[in-house]
């Protein structure tokens, strides 16, 4: 899956989220999703995502373990 940006003769472009395949040899296109009433940052979260990013920055602490509860022996 990818985002796409399609261009519009008079209007904005349009943001589709599509998957690519492959059928009878030829690579084809499917539209999933049309993202274009999305805000600029949710949809440059979800592009970041699909390329293999995660939601939560590393470098932040994101949960703090107050307990943990034993297992096994």
């Amino acid at each position: 899956m990818y985002i796409e940006s399609v261009a519009n003769r008079n209007s904005p472009p349009a943001i589709l989220l599509r998957e690519s395949y492959r059928q009878d040899g030829k690579v084809r296109k499917r539209t999933l999703c049309n993202l274009s009433a999305w805000p600029t940052a949710h949809i440059e979260g979800l592009r970041g995502v699909l390329r293999g990013g995660t939601v939560i920055p590393a470098g932040r602490d994101a949960f703090t373990v107050i307990r943990t509860l034993p297992h096994g022996r």
